[in-house]
């Protein structure tokens, strides 16, 4: 039996299904289908910060300016990371600045197109909240409504990758 770490906290039905359709080599294929578009379009730093900085003047207008955003092939899943927000403050003449980043797995350049929303969505949330607590995912299920069941279905793609290491979606172009 494969362990589920990375569906932790799930109800234990939901485990069951996840665990019969990974041993029946049905998880894939059943990820596959649920997401026919195959990954997105989003493969360079540039494309990710557009991307991202579209998305924050969409729903965060009067958020913080992010100074960069970039995939970053240091994250792993093995440090419980898929993205990362991070903020220097700096000291310019007489006010505190604070320099915005986020970096993104890399993995996620080759997932639906609804991953990498759940994503950024999930780092864009840390420049207001930088709790997990409801304030931050109600922000996270105001930018993207369907957030809980793609964060559901990645930690589903994790499981079938660490099993099998095989990638469900393959690059355009």
């Amino acid at each position: 039996m494969t362990p589920l770490k990375y569906l932790n906290g799930y109800p234990e039905n939901l485990l069951r299904q996840a665990q019969t359709l990974l041993e029946q080599g049905k998880l894939g294929p059943a990820l596959k289908s649920r997401y026919p578009d195959g990954p997105h379009d989003v493969r360079t730093d540039r494309a990710l910060y557009e991307y991202v900085t579209d998305l924050k003047n969409t729903y965060m207008r009067n958020g913080d300016l992010i100074n960069k955003v970039a995939y970053d092939s240091k994250i792993h899943v093995i440090q419980h990371a898929l993205g990362q927000h991070t903020y220097i403050s700096r000291v310019q003449g007489g006010k505190l600045r604070a320099k915005h980043e986020i970096r993104v797995a890399t993995l996620f350049k080759t997932v639906p197109a609804e991953f990498l929303k759940m994503i950024t969505v999930h780092e864009l949330a840390h420049l207001k909240e930088k709790d997990h607590n409801k304030a931050f995912y109600n922000l996270c299920l105001r930018m993207e409504p369907h957030y809980h069941q793609y964060e559901f279905d990645l930690r589903l793609y994790l499981t079938h990758l660490e099993a099998t290491r095989e990638t469900l979606w393959d690059t355009k172009g």
